[in-house]
């Protein structure tokens, strides 16, 4: 699964998405519930980027709580399952990151591993949004990031790794027109040899905990 992320290099966001200038901090350890930034297609087919709830609330939802339980979206089933196949055909979005985190459990408990590329670049998760109606009739927007099967590395600490989409794949995602089986073919473990994975302190553990300390590597680089 993908409960926890990174969003520290902000700053390169219109540029790598083609988007306007994004106000924000850097952020060390992006929990679920709280907003998000997604870069989505406008009306007119323009890119822009939304704060979206990371949590997706289906449409038809009589609660905004169920958005809790939908963090995440195993892309084996996101056409079929009901919460995610009506976003999945026209609403899919990319959510900036440059780093994740995934726990792997050890005798004396779970220890986090952030994975990020060498350079600590930027890169997207493949992400679904939703738009909710509360019953005050107000619009909320959330989304939702999508699973696969772990790469190599990932499979180390976890069975599960977000989809990360290389960046000559974002225009295909975005797009309404693109072909769901041309869709799926996008949803695989990360294929680039880029990545890297180190362990980190635990105090990422409490989602309260905002800080550069979050990052540090704690040990050695996971080998393949």
């Amino acid at each position: 699964m993908c409960g926890r992320y990174t969003l520290t290099g902000y700053e390169r966001i219109p540029d790598l998405f083609e988007v306007d200038e994004v106000r924000i901090g850097p952020r060390f350890n992006i929990a679920p519930t709280q907003d998000v930034p997604a870069v989505r297609l406008g009306s007119e087919g323009q890119r822009r980027l939304d704060f979206f709830h990371w949590g997706l609330i289906p449409f038809w939802a009589k609660d905004a709580k169920i958005g809790a339980r939908m963090i995440n979206a195993r892309c084996e089933t996101v056409d079929t399952k009901p919460a995610f196949r009506n976003a999945f055909a026209r609403r899919r979005c990319l959510v900036p990151a440059d780093g994740y985190y995934e726990w792997r459990k050890l005798p004396d408990g779970k220890q986090p591993y952030l994975f990020r590329l060498h350079n600590g670049g930027l890169f997207a998760f493949a992400g679904l949004w939703e738009r909710w109606k509360d019953p005050q009739g107000a619009d909320k927007l959330s989304c939702t990031i999508l699973t696969t099967s772990p790469s190599p590395l990932a499979a180390d600490v976890h069975d599960r790794m977000p989809v990360i989409l290389p960046t000559d794949r974002h225009r295909l995602w975005l797009d309404p027109g693109s072909e769901p089986q041309l869709l799926k073919k996008l949803m695989i473990p990360y294929p680039g040899d880029d990545l890297e994975a180190f362990p980190v302190s635990r105090t990422v553990n409490n989602p309260r905990n905002e800080l550069a300390e979050c990052i540090a590597p704690a040990g050695d680089r996971l080998q393949v």
